[in-house]
């Protein structure tokens, strides 16, 4: 849980150019949270923010992994989201956090105060616009996880992987960060169900799986076409 003071107060020159500071990649709105935010490091499992929490900043995954989740009323827990490394998360459409955030890894996290971000985007249209791009493909990740849901186990487990394979930009080979029970709990799934899933997926020769982090896609053909 942040507080308060754990951010530092953040001032922008009016003739500041956020898009050309260096280490520029083409991602001003993003760079522009790690150059001006604080980075904080948050050890694996600490909570980062919680749910019903006030949501003024905003947050970029320098390293490390993030899962956000809500505990359902049942005790149940659901994984809404993971968070990697260049990722901007944190957005709300009211003024406290609708789900709750946790550190999978020892992370480092970059933290600004949303009301900095918005000085800056009204006063820089190329940030402006970089914003609703970030806020735009989380909307777009809501959106695919809902899809998601409704799909077979065998659907959900191969959507995942193909989207971490996709995200990390590793090809063929998916270094997962996440454990069992967090795969489990983002695709609305028993833990069973998912090794049960992953088994039947390496003995099709579709995958393989030569530690329960490490998964190889050998027939990436094959989970397309259980994705589409």
């Amino acid at each position: 849980m942040l507080t308060s003071t754990a951010v530092r107060p953040v001032s922008f020159p009016r003739n500041a150019q956020p898009h050309s500071k260096p280490g520029h990649n083409g991602h001003a709105a993003a760079d522009i949270i790690e150059f001006m935010g604080t980075v904080m490091p948050f050890a694996r499992n600490a909570e980062i923010y919680g749910e019903n929490e006030p949501a003024d900043c905003l947050y970029k995954v320098v390293s490390g992994a993030v899962r956000t989740y809500k505990v359902l009323v049942d005790g149940r827990r659901q994984i809404g989201a993971f968070h990697l490394p260049g990722d901007v998360f944190g957005f709300e459409t009211g003024d406290e956090h609708t789900f709750s955030a946790e550190a999978i890894t020892d992370c480092k996290i970059a933290v600004v105060k949303r009301s900095a971000v918005t000085a800056v985007a009204a006063r820089d249209n190329e940030v402006a616009r970089q914003m609703w791009e970030i806020t735009g493909r989380e909307l777009r990740r809501v959106q695919e996880h809902v899809l998601l849901l409704v799909k077979s186990a065998q659907e959900r487990v191969a959507t995942f992987l193909l989207e971490m394979a996709n995200r990390a930009a590793s090809g063929a080979a998916v270094e997962l960060a996440m454990s069992r029970q967090d795969i489990a709990d983002y695709l609305g799934l028993t833990i069973e169900t998912v090794s049960r899933t992953l088994s039947h997926l390496e003995k099709t020769a579709a995958i393989e799986v030569p530690t329960s982090r490490h998964i190889v896609l050998r027939n990436q053909s094959a989970l397309n076409r259980l994705n589409s």
